[in-house]
């Protein structure tokens, strides 16, 4: 950007001259103190030095740093987030609005589209907020924030932004949770390292001015950039390069932007988002257990649970903030994908449902499935499923009744190896190796899901524009319970984006069982069927779990070995979930 070169010249070699920020044996962060030992000292030490020494590429990253961090700082106060997080803006993306990783993670805070469209951001071929500095900013406030609901720690809250929450459970447990103090050696995960080397290097060259006086304008009409180009008395393409997230030079409507106008000429009509002169307010960590008292929720308690009704129009991740709970239990404990459109009618749980009803039974009516029974009465879905197994699943009767207990639960066969959510138990004597293959059984492979050429009736007309290149050609997949967007996109190696555009649809439609969806994918991933992919010289079934099923049984099935199925899936424990797809390979 040629504006920056107006930073070297007030700047342009302060850096090549002045001696690296050294790195203290204590720092604070998040309302945290950290004790940083000799060996990660040194570490971090050498990552200061090496952004530090090249005066050039520092002041423009620093300059960025200027401009844009009284927003961040803005916006991370509102969103109750320790100011500090900043920094980590730069170590993602050096604060350059169209980074884009090896992984295809995108823009200031390096989202990947799902990921970006899990937090509220608008990600299609129009508009991609992971560019907007202010949108993206917000999305990484909320999921910051959902991490730490996980650890009460900022700093596992950091570690989890890079490896995720999983990840940092596996690889540290639960001994740092709540900790107000963390101790950073050579052990320390690399990623929190780096943050911090930031942190050192840039906290004190961020203290002076902007060369760049930037304004950040909220529109929420139609307009083109070069229209407010000339409002505004800015070079359009300059206007373009500080908005790259607006991908057809046009500003839409459906809610308001924040648009950046670099020392431009603002008039009084547009409304300019002002910038608190007092410093962003530090977070409290987010309590883990208790839900937060709100006098706009319209709560009810459900067989013992609290529930939440959403407002018109309200996005899961805007009902969940105002309950006052992350959004992955929000989806955990009402058993649905991140896809699934709210009803301002229907109660959410903000607690997990129960194994049984405080009533005896259910009569079906017009309109009912397991999922909408489940959430009248607090029930988990899979306990319903149990209780009722005469009933076949997809062809509830207006009229029937559902047991909502375990009164009237069919007896478990004697022989079989039951997992559960907790546990695995052994009935009966047998045993098994678990790197031999059992023995064939003549069970007969599931049926393969309907993937043909489309045909004038399945198809709708897609445009050109969708279709990612001439050696693509068009497919289309039958949805099978449980399946969300995400989980067809990577079966067929697409986007999510391409996915939900392909087939007119958004981000919060509703999948439902035997949907047919559009794709257009490569050629080397044609096959017949959609649960069979050929992968070299091995193909790739997917088997879909039935409520019936155990690893031990599907690997009978399949004539593989437990340990075949848990390395192909990456599983870590022995359960499996009823909708669960796993991948089977065979030679």
């Amino acid at each position: 950007m040629r504006f920056f070169a107006v930073a070297l010249i007030f700047f342009g070699t302060a850096a090549s001259h002045a001696q690296s920020p050294e790195v203290p044996h204590k720092m604070h962060f998040a309302n945290m103190t950290l004790t940083i030992r000799d060996d990660a000292k040194r570490e971090i030490q050498k990552d200061v030095d090496a952004m530090t020494r090249h005066a050039k590429y520092f002041n423009v990253t620093a300059e960025r740093a200027r401009m844009y961090f009284p927003l961040i700082s803005k916006i991370f106060a509102e969103e109750g987030l320790p100011d500090d997080f900043k920094y980590l803006a730069l170590q993602e993306s050096s604060l350059v609005a169209d980074a884009v990783s090896v992984s295809d993670a995108v823009g200031f805070w390096q989202f990947k589209d799902f990921t970006a469209l899990s937090v509220g951001l608008r990600v299609d071929r129009e508009v991609d907020e992971r560019m907007n500095i202010a949108s993206a900013s917000r999305g990484a406030a909320l999921y910051l924030k959902k991490n730490n609901e996980q650890f009460d720690n900022w700093v596992l809250a950091l570690q989890a932004y890079q490896m995720g929450a999983g990840g940092v459970k596996r690889s540290v447990g639960e001994a740092h949770n709540g900790k107000r103090h963390f101790e950073v050696t050579s052990e320390t995960y690399w990623y929190i390292k780096k943050f911090l080397a930031h942190k050192v290097a840039f906290e004190k060259a961020i203290g002076k001015e902007s060369a760049i006086k930037a304004n950040f304008v909220q529109i929420n009409k139609r307009k083109s950039l070069a229209e407010l180009a000339k409002e505004v008395e800015v070079d359009e393409q300059l206007l373009k390069q500080y908005n790259k997230w607006a991908l057809k030079g046009f500003i839409p409507e459906d809610k308001v932007y924040i648009v950046v106008v670099p020392n431009g000429k603002i008039e009084d009509a547009l409304p300019v988002m002002a910038m608190s002169s007092t410093k962003a307010s530090k977070a409290k960590p987010m309590g883990k257990k208790s839900v937060p008292a709100n006098p706009t929720l319209e709560t009810t308690t459900i067989n013992g649970l609290m529930a939440i009704k959403p407002t018109a129009g309200e996005s899961m991740v805007a009902l969940s903030n105002r309950a006052g709970i992350s959004l992955s239990k929000f989806l955990k404990y009402n058993e649905m994908q991140i896809d699934h459109s709210l009803e301002s009618s229907r109660y959410y749980f903000l607690q997990k449902k129960k194994t049984t009803a405080s009533v005896a039974q259910h009569k079906v009516a017009v309109g009912d499935d397991w999922w909408s029974i489940s959430q009248q009465y607090g029930v988990q879905v899979k306990k319903l499923k149990k209780w009722n197994k005469e009933i076949i699943d997809q062809q509830l009767k207006v009229g029937s009744t559902v047991w909502l207990s375990a009164n009237h639960a069919q007896p478990l066969p004697e022989k079989q190896m039951l997992f559960s959510d907790q546990e695995v138990i052994a009935l009966a004597n047998e045993t098994f190796n678990w790197d031999a293959k059992p023995e064939n059984t003549t069970s007969s492979p599931p049926k393969p899901i309907e993937v043909s050429a489309p045909t004038t009736e399945d198809v709708q007309p897609v445009s050109t524009e969708a279709i990612p290149n001439e050696n693509d050609s068009a497919v289309v997949h039958s949805v099978i319970k449980g399946e969300t967007f995400y989980s067809i996109a990577k079966i067929y190696q697409v986007s999510v984006v391409d996915l939900i555009e392909w087939n007119k649809l958004t981000a919060q439609s509703k999948l439902y069982t035997g949907q047919k969806l559009n794709l257009f994918v490569r050629k080397s991933m044609q096959t017949v069927h959609a649960d069979s992919v050929k992968v070299g010289s091995t193909t790739e079934t997917y088997h879909v779990v039935k409520e019936s099923d155990t690893l031990y049984a599907i690997a009978r099935q399949y004539g593989v070995t437990i340990k075949d199925l848990m390395t192909w899936n990456d599983k870590k424990e022995l359960t499996v979930k009823e909708g669960e797809k796993l991948k089977i390979r065979k030679k």
